[in-house]
């Protein structure tokens, strides 16, 4: 084999369109065995490979269609597929070579002939390729019938009408109960792309089928039990005996050696889980997920990449799924960045007591090393620890005074940024730290930093004694600061002025920024709160004080987890790019449609309470309206009895299509949801569950621990047979 690569790599080389033209003819006169013309033609798919236009060539090409030898009438349909679609006036010259090789012996031959066809979405070619392919879906070859099941999802996305009126779904469904594993997988494929599309239609398993495509995963290749395990999200358990009975023969494929299956696995379980009553049985499958989770992260980084990814999903609803595997994660010296800071994530999410202080040890030293902003997020998370675990709060603020000390400009800056968030959970408590925080003053030029610390300078400017000139130096730039500190400053001022009312450089202070902020800064928030403030200090100075110095609410990292509906939905695309960005795919793939949990009585009573409704887009009408009159048409009087039929026109053509909508609006009732109650174990289930009205409302936060880390406020019909259901 690697001396046919050897020989082969000769051909990459840029040809010119006439020398091909001229071999091509010469070779039709003397060449028995078709060794000129393979020749040729490898040079020419070479050429193709290589981006170089060959489709002038194309009249010359189709010449060799004819040719016996299989070699040859691959690289032929290769160029078809390459340059079909950008010839129709010609296209038609090759069709009855397509026929033919569709009706040849050769199983090959036949499945390469369909596949051509179907890559080449003109109408021409597909109207000829559906007889033929009718037949290839029942051919008596598994490799045909296998072929042909895929070209079906090429024939659905050049036109989907044509072919759900052709009755190819249909096909489709039957092949499911085929005796060969990979035809039934191929036949999966092909259904679950087309129930992916928005306008396609709604691919959904009954219990028997289910069973039926577990039973070909064992004989199945690596591709195709990705395709069967993804299509177990499709079916709906009515019963928790169904969903504990398909998650018992599913757990077994979390051994395998491909990473795409166990993630596909993982993701087939997560969403049985939703459907299970046992208790017992939904802990031991959160116990065998872990290890294989483990294993992932000893790939390439890449692929550990796109493992911390999808963990970081799966651990916020099921914590329990690697809570004592913290050490996992700690970051080596060679990791890449990407994946330090995704391990960093994920540490700080299963940071508890009992493991805070080896935490916050690897934290410590992580704080040290060259990367800046690998070690920005090690401080950040420090802060985020204290304010996440009480007990560790002590050593986290010790740690992070030993930071300060340092000196280094942006861990000094971190520092302030996390400890005000310290101040704000634990208010009395760590107060003495501010002589310390106030050394620092000048090391501070980011603005979310500044901002930090105006707001300790303000908020406590009662028991900082030369807070007045702290602020006063800080107010002298407060012109050409960005609006994030002439905020800070400005309400800072204001605490200030009620702290020290008395005090005349406190009054010419708040009197020089406030006339800043309503008459110099074009930014309307600022010079409505400035309004606002001045308004209320000189109308009644007491309730500025209430408003201004009111009692804040403690803060607490967990409200950085993801809305349980949204993470739900996500978790039905574990090991897909949209559980790499942490977005649902119809967000940023055009035409996909949406997946969410469907309820049903098998579902928990705490996911109904969080269940997210998908409304699949309408066709849309096929009615043109044009504006302006229209011609008139001569009317007679109306004669008894024909009331009925005396309809205008255009009424008549909007009630034929709106019933035409209705016929081909095959979306059904697509009833969805997410589940959470259950998955938030060891204390994590705070409170009662919430109806979730927008399922995309925290997802700007599904990044959180990457971009911004601010805390924030706690808050408190059928068919018959073994096919029912199947497809509606």
């Amino acid at each position: 084999m690697s001396t046919q690569h050897g020989q082969d790599a000769k051909f990459f080389q840029r040809g010119k369109i006439e020398e091909f033209r001229a071999e091509l003819q010469a070779a039709e006169a003397k060449d028995k065995k078709y060794q000129k013309r393979k020749t040729v033609l490898k040079k020419i798919v070479a050429n193709i490979t290589m981006g170089n236009d060959m489709s002038p060539l194309f009249h010359d090409v189709i010449q060799c269609i004819g040719t016996p030898l299989l070699e040859i009438k691959k690289m032929v349909y290769l160029f078809l597929v390459s340059y079909g679609r950008s010839k129709p006036d010609q296209i038609h010259l090759v069709i009855p070579s397509f026929l033919q090789d569709c009706n040849d012996r050769n199983p090959l031959i036949r499945a390469l002939a369909i596949r051509t066809m179907s890559y080449i979405p003109i109408p021409v070619v597909t109207e000829a390729l559906s007889d033929q392919l009718r037949h290839c879906l029942k051919d008596r070859d598994p490799y045909v019938r296998k072929t042909a099941a895929i070209c079906v999802a090429k024939v659905y996305t050049a036109d989907p009408r044509k072919a759900e009126r052709k009755g190819f779904v249909e096909l489709l469904r039957d092949m499911l109960i085929d005796e060969n594993a990979t035809v039934v997988a191929n036949a999966v494929a092909a259904l679950s792309e087309i129930g992916d599309r928005q306008d396609g239609v709604i691919f959904k398993l009954n219990l028997t089928i289910a069973n039926k495509l577990l039973g070909a995963l064992g004989e199945s290749s690596e591709w195709g039990q990705i395709y069967i395990l993804d299509s177990l999200l499709r079916y709906v358990p009515e019963q928790h005996a169904d969903a504990e009975m398909m998650a018992e023969r599913v757990i077994v494929q979390l051994q395998h050696a491909n990473s795409a299956v166990v993630l596909t696995t993982i993701k087939a379980l997560l969403y049985l889980m939703n459907y299970i009553g046992d208790r017992r049985l939904i802990d031991y499958i959160c116990r065998k997920m872990g290890p294989p989770l483990v294993t992932l992260l000893s790939s390439g980084p890449e692929v550990q990449y796109v493992a911390l990814r999808n963990i970081l999903l799966i651990i916020q609803r099921r914590p329990t799924v690697l809570k004592n595997d913290v050490k996992a994660f700690f970051c080596k010296y060679n990791d890449p960045i990407y994946v330090k800071l995704a391990k960093l994530e994920i540490m700080y999410r299963l940071a508890r007591e009992e493991n805070a202080r080896e935490v916050l040890a690897e934290l410590e030293e992580y704080a040290s090393e060259v990367d800046v902003d690998f070690v920005r997020k090690a401080v950040r998370s420090i802060g985020r620890l204290a304010i996440k675990v009480e007990p560790a709060a002590d050593k986290c603020i010790e740690s992070l005074l030993k930071l300060i000390e340092t000196k280094v400009t942006y861990v000094v800056q971190e520092a302030v940024i996390v400890t005000k968030d310290i101040f704000r959970r634990y208010p009395g408590k760590y107060e003495g730290i501010i002589p310390k925080l106030c050394e620092n003053l000048d090391a501070l030029d980011e603005p979310e930093a500044k901002a930090a610390m105006v707001w300790i300078l303000g908020q406590f400017a009662d028991k900082i004694d030369n807070a007045d000139e702290l602020l006063d130096d800080l107010v002298y730039s407060f012109l050409d600061e960005p609006a994030e500190v002439q905020l800070a400053l400005l309400t800072a001022v204001v605490k200030l002025f009620i702290y020290k009312s008395q005090s005349e450089v406190t009054k010419a202070l708040v009197h020089k920024v406030l006339k800043w902020a309503t008459e110099d800064i074009d930014n309307p928030d600022l010079r409505d709160r400035g309004f606002m403030y001045w308004r209320m200090l000189a109308m009644n100075p007491a309730v500025a004080a209430e408003v201004v110095l009111a009692e804040k609410p403690a803060i607490t990292t967990d409200s950085d987890r993801m809305d349980r509906g949204a993470l739900d939905q996500l978790l039905l695309h574990t090991g897909t790019l949209g559980s790499i960005y942490h977005k649902n795919p119809e967000t940023f793939i055009r035409n996909a449609a949406g997946r969410a949990l469907i309820d049903s009585p098998a579902l928990n009573a705490n996911s109904r309470a969080v269940l997210v409704t998908l409304a699949r887009p309408q066709l849309p009408p096929m009615v043109i309206s044009v504006s302006g009159p229209g011609p008139v048409e001569p009317t007679r009087p109306s004669q008894p009895g024909e009331a009925a039929n005396n309809v205008p026109l255009p009424t008549i053509m909007e009630s034929s299509r709106s019933d035409e909508r209705d016929l081909l609006d095959i979306d059904g009732d697509d009833g969805a949801g997410g589940d959470s109650g259950d998955g938030y174990p060891d204390g994590d289930d705070d409170g009662p569950v919430t109806k979730a009205a927008d399922p995309y409302a925290s997802l700007g936060g599904a990044f959180g621990g990457y971009v911004t880390d601010v805390p924030q406020p706690v808050v408190g019909g059928s068919r018959g047979g073994d096919l029912d259901d199947l497809l509606f």
